[in-house]
């Protein structure tokens, strides 16, 4: 194309080769339009609350947008207070994650330490948590299907916590897999064992929220049916 395009330059007059130019030109501004009089003008009400109310427009923009939403939550004191009240919690975090770790963080300032556990493949939450139970482990080929039983999850963390420990966070992730009895017990744990709290990542929402986890299991009045 660069060859051909010299060749017609080259036996073409200074006045073709000028028109040829300036169509060229129109043609660019036809199709991808003209930078100045085409773009909108992006004016928007730099807000500096976290709470975005019904009087915003639409196109407002927070501060959050300029320097992370995470870097901007005033609901720290909250998050501290509710998981001392509650004792058990449900919490809905962002799809992408990575938000609910400045609450995990101020928990372990506080000093708390942690037992991380995905609720797939759990099994049973209070044999695991509470009793003595039984673990398979995987088999190779024509190896025996052998059986192995380990210590209560919950209760040997407990009795290695360092003197000065606050207390245990049970952190379930996946927890919208557990059944509604499941997350019954996860609630009451926090009563059977006074020194632990619960935290259970039941889905997922477009800001950190939470609310008790005994609302979530339907064992308090008003709760979801669901």
């Amino acid at each position: 194309m660069v060859a051909t395009t010299s060749c017609f330059y080259y036996a073409a007059p200074a006045a073709l080769r000028k028109t040829n130019h300036l169509r060229q030109n129109q043609l660019r501004l036809d199709i991808f339009g003209n930078n100045a009089t085409t773009r909108k003008p992006r004016n928007g009400l730099v807000m500096c609350s976290n709470e975005s109310t019904e009087s915003e427009s639409e196109d407002g923009w927070g501060i959050q947008d300029f320097i992370g939403g995470d870097l901007v939550k005033f609901d720290l004191g909250k998050w501290l207070s509710d998981v001392e009240e509650h004792k058990s919690l449900a919490i809905y975090t962002p799809h992408e994650g990575g938000y609910e770790g400045r609450y995990f963080t101020r928990l372990r300032y506080q000093g708390y330490y942690f037992l991380d556990l995905s609720a797939r493949g759990l099994g049973d939450p209070e044999t695991t948590l509470t009793k003595v139970h039984p673990v398979c482990p995987a088999h190779v080929g024509k190896q025996p299907i052998a059986r192995w039983y380990f210590p209560p999850e919950v209760d040997f963390r407990l009795s290695v916590l360092p003197p000065n420990a606050k207390g245990l966070i049970v952190w379930v992730i996946e927890a919208k897999v557990l059944s509604k009895a499941e997350l019954q017990f996860l609630a009451i744990l926090p009563e059977l064992r006074p020194k632990v709290r619960v935290i259970a990542e039941c889905g997922n929402w477009r800001k950190v929220v939470w609310r008790p986890l005994k609302e979530a299991a339907g064992l308090t009045e008003g709760a979801l049916s669901n």
